[in-house]
């Protein structure tokens, strides 16, 4: 079961799933999986640690056409605890990742995952994401491509988490930095680097789009 509710720049999904809810908490997790199930994924890679359980990294999004793919560069925090499990990110900036020419430059202003398991081979997963898509898109657009790519975004997910297990088995067995801190190779935040992550005055630098990016879309967007 799949509900969701959509307003404009807020989204909020809530949806059982027939996995434990480590094995979905891995499947959000894990960067080299996430090649293989997320198709909306252009790119993506982590910039640097602040410490075991926050990180910053950058992520790329394919936009359905003809809107312009979007780009988010977002502080990430998680937690693990006997109950739950918590993923969430903010946008932040960074001076190794500026904007580029070829996406918008999205913001997060709070996104996150609240995994909740209801035994040991189910779980409910709540997702909120309170974002600005940037560019000039009509609401409408926004709310009508969010009703359509949220439920399949769900529906991949659960085909990856059934997916996981067996393909863990064969890929760094061992490897989870999410849970084992010392396995995280990243270099660490540079002080010098503070500022860049400031995000006062620095929204609208992020938007690279001064421009209409739809003049008429098709109502089966």
């Amino acid at each position: 079961m799949i509900t969701f509710f959509v307003f404009f720049l807020f989204l909020q999904v809530r949806s059982t799933f027939d996995v434990a809810g480590s094995v979905l908490y891995d499947v959000i997790h894990d960067p080299h999986y996430r090649k293989v199930w997320d198709r909306a994924m252009i790119d993506a890679y982590d910039i640097c640690a602040l410490n075991p359980n926050n990180d910053i990294g950058y992520y790329a999004i394919r936009c359905p056409s003809p809107l312009k793919n979007r780009d988010f560069v977002t502080l990430r925090s998680w937690l693990a605890t006997s109950t739950e499990y918590y993923i969430m990110n903010h946008s932040v900036n960074h001076i190794q990742c500026p904007p580029y020419k070829d996406y918008i430059r999205a913001i997060s202003f709070l996104t996150g995952y609240v995994i909740v398991p209801k035994d040991k081979s189910s779980c409910v997963l709540t997702y909120v994401s309170q974002s600005d898509p940037r560019g000039r898109l009509p609401s409408w657009v926004v709310n009508k491509a969010t009703q359509i790519l949220a439920p399949k975004v769900v529906s991949r997910m659960k085909q990856a988490c059934k997916n996981y297990v067996a393909w863990k088995e064969q890929n760094q067995p061992l490897y989870r930095p999410w849970i084992y801190p010392e396995q995280c190779t990243l270099t660490r935040l540079n002080l010098l680097h503070i500022k860049s992550l400031q995000m006062k005055d620095s929204q609208e630098v992020l938007d690279e789009s001064n421009l209409s990016e739809v003049d008429f879309l098709d109502d089966d967007l």
